[in-house]
């Protein structure tokens, strides 16, 4: 692999896409494809020496003109947003499918030569997630399968489909099954945004408003890990460049509980605020950790930003989203 080579990267307009661009150019990569649905306008970070494309990947002639000439695939591409999303639009999550299965298409017949697939923890069996005090989630534990309805069952499916193409095509796939990633330049609002974000819009807004109060969905004692954008970064290149063809976690493994990640937000803020818990809510299972086990095993790394420092950065950019809109922008342009 030479930094000449074409990489694409799918979903380039969204949150993790973007920042993966960033950091490809970072390197020394020349020669990027950003592809994503949403009008150039609306990417939250966009570079003028890419080749950036809007095109809808659902559709099979879409994807063969995103895997043209490509060496390496990134596909992060999906329909998706925060537990709010998921729950209320499961056949959007699932038509999803269509995306991956004409970009492995796609894939093989411009015989590129690495695919990475995005998948999610979401693809865990719902069983095994009843308890905040959760056992950390180790690979196998997807099957008997029983995931998140919707997103889950898609993203499971596909992680399938991706294995299906290697055994049978000798396209070579790796798949990540990533643990609530979160940081700067992404969805805050709008009813996509996952929780750590959507901490940090509402305590910005009790101190903006001066309500004081915070709303909670659940109880907040549900357990969840947090993985930040740059441990997300490292984890999936170094998985798309071994020789690792099962899927593998991409998360952190310190568990808080919604309470503690609000306790977090307001440290770094410096308020104090009333919760009033919303416990008709969507709110998912009651606990998820990740296991990692086996990525330390197989690539001697695992993430280890921890959830204050990764909190802090993503608070920062949310703020001044917030209160200067018109300089902060979302999108880059160099």
């Amino acid at each position: 692999m030479s930094t000449s080579d074409l990489v694409v990267v799918t979903g380039a307009g969204g949150f993790i896409g973007g920042h993966l661009v960033a950091d490809l150019r970072r390197q020394g990569y020349t020669r990027l494809r950003a592809v994503d649905i949403k009008p150039l306008a609306d990417w939250y970070q966009r570079f003028d020496d890419v080749e950036n494309l809007s095109l809808d990947l659902s559709e099979k002639a879409a994807c063969e003109q995103t895997c043209a000439g490509a060496t390496e695939v990134y596909n992060l591409a999906a329909d998706m947003g925060g537990m709010g999303f998921i729950e209320m639009n499961k056949a959007l999550c699932m038509l999803t499918v269509l995306i991956n299965t004409h970009m492995l298409m796609a894939a093989r017949q411009a015989r590129v030569q690495r695919f990475f697939y995005s998948s999610s923890a979401c693809v865990y069996a719902a069983e095994k997630q009843t308890s905040a005090a959760v056992t950390p989630l180790r690979e196998p534990d997807a099957y008997p399968a029983m995931p998140e309805d919707g997103y889950g069952w898609e993203k499971l499916f596909s992680e399938r489909m991706c294995r299906h193409f290697t055994e049978d095509f000798g396209v070579e796939t790796r798949v990540a099954r990533y643990h609530n990633v979160y940081g700067p330049y992404g969805t805050y609002d709008g009813g996509r945004e996952k929780a750590p974000a959507a901490v940090c819009r509402k305590v910005i807004q009790a101190q903006l408003s001066g309500s004081g109060e915070i709303e909670i969905w659940g109880d907040g004692e549900q357990t969840r890990s947090f993985t930040y954008i740059d441990d997300c970064l490292v984890g999936t290149q170094a998985l798309l460049h071994s020789d690792v063809r099962e899927p593998l976690n991409i998360g952190s493994d310190q568990l808080v509980t919604i309470n503690q990640l609000v306790d977090i937000v307001e440290t770094i803020a410096g308020v104090k605020l009333r919760r009033k818990y919303k416990l008709d809510a969507p709110k998912g299972v009651r606990g998820r950790n990740s296991d990692n086990a086996l990525i330390q095993q197989k690539l001697g790394w695992a993430p280890s930003i921890r959830l204050e420092d990764g909190m802090r950065k993503t608070y920062e950019w949310v703020y001044q989203q917030m209160t200067q809109p018109a300089t902060a922008g979302r999108s880059l342009f160099t």
